[in-house]
């Protein structure tokens, strides 16, 4: 499920310190590592031959760094725009996750900072995992999913098992926003959590791979602050969010019309989460 990892590093932020706890999960050890780095374009070839040789120092620092073995890895060395070259090469790999550092800007600003994370977020159709630049980077203990019926958030549940699967130490805790619950029959107890309709399935996958668990369902319109609240709650190392692909054909050809679309929960997730965000997608083609 998870056979190729792009992992992009622009030298800033903390996806380098995120790369070194995931490379302690066993599902990571054994897929494949691509690490990129994309040389904006330059004016002069002076400039270009300065900002090669600091993209190869920099892919060294990280191989050192993590002590990595270069023969089990692949690096890749690219001269473009950022935001473009990231799609294409998670294309050409066909990476089953991309891990990339975000500002967590809004929308707008995103727009105006021309923000790469922004860009690949809503162009590309492969798992994101985004680690902000202002939050600590923990080991890998507590994964919180969030689960509704919809085959990006089961997509979802599936790569959380297949992450801490043969992983000891860990806890999943499993999240429903039931829009139909009343408020007033909050909260639930333990057992009445764990026959909802959305977690019962979920529980049963868990089960069988004997991951320890916890279940939190709460009523109300279904939201990122909701979530986000939870994870600060439940102290979570690692969010897993359904993140379907709801852009018209159109705007998938163009980035500008995609940016004004009106913000998504994955949006303010990925902004306002006080942890890594990974956003599970996927072609439905």
């Amino acid at each position: 499920m998870l056979n190729k990892i792009l992992y992009t590093d622009s030298g800033l932020g903390q996806t380098r310190e995120m790369l070194g706890v995931l490379l302690d999960l066993p599902a990571f050890q054994q897929a494949s590592l691509n690490i990129l780095h994309v040389v904006p374009p330059q004016i002069t070839a002076d400039a270009v031959t300065e900002k090669w040789e600091e993209g190869v120092r920099l892919i060294g620092n990280i191989i050192n760094e993590l002590h990595l073995d270069p023969g089990k890895i692949s690096t890749i060395l690219r001269q473009g725009d950022p935001k473009d070259t990231v799609c294409q090469v998670a294309d050409e790999i066909d990476a089953d996750l991309i891990v990339m550092g975000s500002r967590g800007l809004k929308r707008l600003e995103a727009i105006l900072s021309n923000s790469v994370s922004q860009y690949v977020f809503q162009l590309t159709n492969h798992p994101m995992l985004l680690v902000k630049d202002d939050i600590y980077v923990k080991k890998i203990k507590r994964v919180m999913v969030a689960l509704d019926k919809s085959s990006a958030a089961q997509y979802g549940l599936d790569l959380a098992l297949y992450l801490l699967r043969d992983y000891p130490g860990c806890e999943l805790i499993l999240v429903h926003v039931n829009p139909d619950l009343n408020l007033e029959l909050l909260p639930l107890s333990k057992s009445e959590m764990e026959h909802d309709p959305v977690l019962a399935p979920a529980i049963q996958k868990v089960k069988h791979q004997a991951i320890p668990y916890r279940c939190a369902v709460t009523g109300g319109k279904p939201g990122g602050e909701q979530l986000c609240q939870l994870t600060e709650e439940y102290a979570v190392d690692l969010l897993v969010l359904g993140s379907p692909d709801r852009r018209p054909s159109i705007a998938k050809t163009l980035p500008d019309l995609d940016y004004l679309l009106g913000s998504s929960l994955s949006d303010y997730v990925r902004i306002k989460a006080n942890c890594p965000v990974l956003l599970a997608r996927r072609d439905e083609t």
